[in-house]
C-alpha cells in the first residue's frame, strides 16, 4: 500500500509534487485499483472554510469573542451541555450552502467516476463530499454532518433546519444539535460499518490533515 500524506495545501497540480506523479503512473498502469482517501480540513479551505489549527485563521485562533475557556471547548460535548451557544454561533459560518466544492474535491470524484474509489473517509463536515456528486455510499463523515439533528441527549432525531437555533429537545428538554461529532462522543456508526475498507485498498490518500491527526482521532 502506498501512502500519500501531503501537507494541508496541496496544490493538486505543483510539479514538485513527485508522490503525485508516481500514483498517476501506478493508477494508469492498473495498480491501484481501490483507491481510499481520508481527507481534513485542509482540502476544504480552497472553499473559503478555514481549517482549525492554521496560526492566525483557523477557528481556534478566532475564538476569543466567543468567551470559551479554551478554543476544543466549543466541541467538547460537556461544555455543549452546559453553554450551547458558543457552538451554535461559531456554526453559522459552517451551515451547508454557504460553500462550493473546489477542485480537491472534485478530483475525489475523478476517481469515484473512473471506477477507483473504493471510499473517501472525511474528518470535515461541510459536506462538500456529496455536494461535488460523490455517491453517499462512498462517503463516510467520520466527524458527522450538518445534514441531520438530534437531541444530544436522548438521541431523538430532528430536521436539520431546527438545529440552526438553540433548540430544544420535546420529549427531554436538552439541548438539539446537529449529528456532528464532539470530543466525548463516539464516531458515528456507518464508519464502523466499513473499516474492512482498510486491508482492501491498494492506494492510501491522506490530504488535508496529519497522520498523526487521524490516527489520534479514530479514523484510522
Amino acid at each position: 500500500m502506498t501512502a500519500l500524506s501531503p501537507e494541508p495545501t496541496l496544490d493538486l497540480v505543483s510539479p514538485s509534487c513527485g508522490g503525485l506523479t508516481t500514483i498517476a503512473r501506478l493508477m494508469k498502469l492498473g495498480r491501484c485499483k481501490k483507491v481510499l482517501v481520508v481527507a481534513g480540513a485542509g482540502i476544504s479551505t480552497a472553499s473559503g472554510i478555514p481549517d482549525f489549527r492554521t496560526p492566525g485563521t483557523g477557528l481556534y485562533a478566532n475564538l476569543e469573542k466567543f468567551n470559551v475557556p479554551y478554543p476544543e471547548a466549543i466541541f467538547n460535548i460537556d461544555y455543549f451541555s452546559n453553554d450551547p451557544q458558543p457552538f451554535f454561533s461559531l456554526a453559522k459560518a459552517l451551515y451547508p450552502g454557504s460553500h462550493r466544492p473546489n477542485y480537491i474535491h472534485y478530483f475525489i470524484r475523478m476517481l469515484h467516476h473512473k471506477g477507483l474509489l473504493l471510499r473517501v473517509y472525511t474528518q470535515n463536515i461541510d459536506g462538500l463530499e456529496k455536494v461535488c456528486g460523490i455517491p453517499d455510499d462512498k462517503v463516510v463523515e467520520a466527524h458527522g454532518s450538518f445534514a441531520t439533528a438530534s437531541c444530544h441527549l436522548c438521541y431523538t432525531p430532528f430536521p436539520a433546519e431546527d438545529a440552526k437555533v438553540v433548540p430544544v429537545c420535546s420529549f427531554c428538554s436538552a439541548t438539539v444539535k446537529p449529528d456532528v461529532v464532539f470530543f466525548g462522543e463516539d464516531l458515528p456508526q456507518k464508519y464502523f460499518l466499513h473499516t474492512k475498507d482498510f486491508p482492501k485498498a491498494d492506494l492510501l490518500i491522506i490530504m488535508g490533515t496529519l497522520v498523526h491527526c487521524i490516527v489520534g482521532c479514530g479514523v484510522l
